[in-house]
């Protein structure tokens, strides 16, 4: 089992490298062609990898560490090459496998192109060095190496937004990389802090002491730090400012693996390392944490309401990452809340945003290329875009992410939202149960503005007369390769929502250790 979790890091790296050798030949297109089959070959062997790692996994005991592998790296700064997985971090490594050998298979159709666009073999090169990053931050258990994980994502993703994205996608990666790097660097100093005064930067043994020899002023300060770090990524509002210009400007695959898996990794930290580290600082500040989330889930869902809006010139990918705002928060607000449902609502919500969210940005992704444009109001036009009639498969797949976004029972997007809001109505001890109550209110109000803004969507694209003049002749269905890569997205919205305990079952006991210090 330790040699799989390895062998998961290795190969994506083994990849990357590949890349840089002159092994696809001196044709560029056949070079390219040859570069993205072997991102496509990696990225499945990783999944692979990942089936096997969760099928050889003890479900019997998610709360203990397994797959583990702990030697020493760098002795002098008593940094040790520590990796494993729990039922916190297994679906979170599953899913991020999944995401990125679904949009390498994308990528072989549909990778953006032209005079001024990097060659393909660049784009697999930064691809699977993002890869790496992202599932290396949810197997290391050392919290420097938890930090170096964390960067390597950055300059991948910058990059695929500055040369294979569009519109504003210079500014966009710019403000992207400062807004994390500078959240980075506080995070980083609250690292420090406790590896200082606990004498060690080991996750697991910093867990199992839960606080104990460091002082409340030291957590105070370490969580606050940590907290902001990881909250530029999450996003929490109002440090969220980064994320609409970068899923704007994004190419398709980059805008499902920021939404899909780079947010994960702030609020998988803060469950993490914030929850079992440093436990009383943490509960000083998880009502601010609250406040903030409770003031995004309805911040995010009134700007997307506003760009709904016919005349509003309303982008579409800007109206799903603003959703991502709203709809993060209520993960923030499970973990705020310091109780077993709440922090198991958070984790389900994080699985749930990744594969819904991941699907819309393909969907709209794939109407971008058939119109040409994301606006709402060139899509929607003076009778709507009429999918239904025009493509109606595309249409019908647009509806059932929509529907699971806004929280429809039976499908993913309801369960999380649930069991935060529970979480908030009954906080952990020492937490002010009215002002969670407040969170939870607003919580719910958020909802039904949510299910209002993705109605409107829905209507403005799907319906309408499809033998009126529209802004293209001919807008193709559902493609082969689109087929592929987005089914087992919705069939997993669907079977997570029918079956939630395939994640509870996870999460539930590894939650109840952490937050126990057991």
């Amino acid at each position: 089992m330790n040699a799989v979790l390895i062998a998961l890091l290795v190969l994506p790296l083994l990849g990357a490298a590949l890349t840089l050798a002159p092994v696809f030949g001196r044709e560029p297109a056949a070079a390219d062609r040859r570069a993205l089959r072997l991102n496509s070959v990696v990225t499945g062997a990783v999944l692979l990898l990942t089936v096997a790692l969760a099928a050889g996994f003890d479900h019997d005991e998610p709360a203990r560490m397994q797959a583990t592998t702990d030697v020493s790296w760098i002795p002098a700064l008593n940094v040790r090459l520590h990796l494993g997985v729990d039922g916190i971090s297994l679906p979170l490594i599953v899913l991020t496998a999944l995401l990125t050998f679904l949009c390498a298979l994308y990528s072989e159709k549909r990778l953006p192109g032209g005079d001024s666009v990097p060659s393909a073999k660049a784009f697999v090169g930064l691809f699977l060095l993002l890869e790496v990053g992202m599932l290396a931050t949810f197997a290391v258990l050392d919290l420097l190496l938890f930090f170096l994980a964390f960067e390597i994502v950055l300059i991948p993703m910058y990059f695929l937004i500055a040369r294979w994205g569009s519109g504003a996608k210079a500014p966009a990666a710019n403000r992207f990389i400062l807004y994390t790097l500078l959240g980075s660097a506080v995070m980083l100093l609250g690292f420090l802090l406790i590896g200082s005064k606990a004498g060690t930067f080991d996750m697991q043994a910093l867990a199992a002491a839960h606080g104990n020899g460091l002082s409340h002023t030291t957590q105070v300060i370490a969580a606050l730090a940590i907290m902001v770090g990881l909250a530029v990524k999450a996003p929490a509002w109002p440090l969220h400012s980064w994320l609409p210009d970068a899923h704007t400007a994004a190419p398709t695959v980059g805008s499902v693996l920021l939404a899909g898996v780079l947010l994960k990794m702030g609020t998988y930290g803060l469950v993490r390392v914030l929850l079992p580290v440093v436990p009383d600082g943490t509960a000083t500040l998880a009502p601010y944490l609250g406040a903030f989330a409770a003031v995004g889930i309805v911040y995010g869902s009134l700007a997307c309401l506003a760009l709904a809006r016919p005349g509003a010139k309303g982008d579409l990918k800007r109206l799903i990452a603003y959703s991502s705002v709203g709809h993060m928060g209520f993960v923030l607000l499970g973990i705020a809340s310091l109780t077993p449902v709440g922090v198991n609502g958070a984790l389900f919500a994080n699985i749930a945003h990744g594969l819904i969210t991941g699907l819309l940005f393909f969907l709209v992704g794939a109407l971008k290329d058939r119109y040409g444009t994301a606006d709402l109001d060139t899509l929607s036009g003076a009778t709507g875009a009429a999918l239904y009639g025009r493509a109606p498969r595309i249409g019908a797949l647009l509806a059932f992410a929509a529907v699971a976004s806004l929280g429809l029972p039976g499908l993913a997007g309801f369960w999380g939202e649930l069991l935060a809001m529970f979480g908030a109505f009954d906080p952990a001890d020492g937490l002010s149960r009215p002002a969670f109550v407040t969170y939870m209110v607003l919580a719910g109000l958020g909802t039904l503005l949510t299910a209002a803004y993705l109605l409107i969507v829905v209507k403005r694209v799907c319906m309408g007369d499809p033998q009126q003049p529209a802004p293209v002749d001919q807008v193709a269905d559902l493609r082969p390769y689109e087929a592929v890569s987005w089914t087992p997205l919705a069939a997993l919205t669907l079977l997570a929502g029918l079956w939630p305990a395939l994640l509870l079952g996870l999460s539930d006991p590894a939650v109840k250790h952490l937050l126990g210090g057991g």
